[in-house]
């Protein structure tokens, strides 16, 4: 009999200790997927460190990816919640495998760099290079510009598809002509080769053509089954990124830890977009100007071919969740 009561008394006292206090929710953890850049990190990051995320009731596990198509992947598999894009990933929301949830920035952060000792100075010296890109990013993107502007297509360059994680090695060896890539990798790449390095085209060269916008992303069912863990999710986002405008030095410290960077590397890219506010997104969601650059984006994926048939803005972006995440 005492044993029974001992026992008892043990699942009693458990029960106690691990028992969720009243109006209280428990911690909910999240595979969010990031790629090792300032960009992709500055607000995810600068949440965890300064405690957001777990105001919310969050608890984030960041998961490295080269690229948005792989992120995008691995979110179709199960392994990722919520997930970080750039610019040319945005091609598969279009076509409906992801959704956008909340805006993150516009960036300047792509560029076409040629090697003056392969007899590439200009945009129009590609033809018959080597040229080395990401397939379905922004590196893809921004070539295609670049060979326009020249009156070039693939055809007459000597396109070489490669991993993102390639294109350094790649350009660094000698191997090709010419790379587009993305920042931190075109900083590798020019302090590596120094004055053998010239840029032949960045984001900033075509705002007319294209809105280089990056965000954060889930799957549709996701967002179906989680819609107020997303909020919450934005809100914590949303709180991170005020606080990086006055904090941008120690915002760069945290995303220099992440990815096992130099300060210095990190401190470079803060350059590579315009970091908004909460407020600056909220307005722009309520007043349209998010929805034109996300229109401007798809016209640039439709003239290209990259996305063949033309869908309403809103079936991919949820500009519902960016306004009451502001609320």
């Amino acid at each position: 009999m005492k044993r029974i009561l001992s026992l008892t008394l043990v699942l009693c006292l458990a029960a106690v200790l691990f028992a969720v206090p009243a109006g209280a929710e428990a911690t909910k953890t999240l595979n969010v997927a990031y790629m090792p850049n300032y960009a992709s990190l500055w607000s995810v990051v600068t949440g965890i460190r300064a405690g957001f995320f777990e105001e919310e009731g969050l608890k984030i596990n960041l998961v490295e990816f080269a690229d948005g198509p792989t992120i995008i992947a691995a979110m179709e598999n199960g392994s990722i919640d919520i997930g970080y894009i750039g610019p040319g990933a945005h091609r598969l929301a279009i076509q409906g495998r992801t959704k956008i949830f909340s805006f993150s920035q516009i960036g300047n952060a792509d560029e076409v760099l040629g090697l003056k000792s392969h007899g590439v100075g200009k945009p129009e010296d590609l033809k018959g290079k080597k040229v080395g890109y990401a397939s379905g990013t922004s590196s893809e993107t921004i070539l295609q510009y670049v060979l326009e502007r020249a009156n070039l297509t693939w055809e007459d360059i000597q396109a070489f598809e490669m991993d993102a994680s390639a294109l350094v090695t790649a350009a660094s060896s000698g191997t090709l002509d010419a790379v587009a890539a993305w920042s931190p990798s075109t900083f590798t790449i020019k302090e590596q080769l120094k004055d053998d390095v010239v840029m032949l085209g960045n984001n900033v060269m075509f705002t007319d053509k294209a809105a280089s916008v990056a965000s954060w992303i889930v799957m549709p069912k996701y967002y179906e089954d989680n819609a107020d863990t997303v909020l919450k999710f934005t809100r914590a986002l949303y709180k991170a990124m005020d606080y990086q405008q006055d904090n941008v030095e120690e915002t760069c410290k945290w995303v220099a830890e992440q990815v096992a960077q130099d300060f210095d590397v990190i401190f470079a890219q803060r350059g590579d977009a315009d970091w908004p506010s909460s407020e600056e997104v909220v307005t722009m969601a309520k007043d349209g100007t998010l929805k034109a650059y996300y229109q401007t984006q798809q016209d640039a994926f439709l003239a290209s071919g990259a996305v063949e048939e033309a869908v309403p803005v809103e079936d991919y972006v949820y500009f519902d969740n960016m306004i009451k995440a502001g609320e």
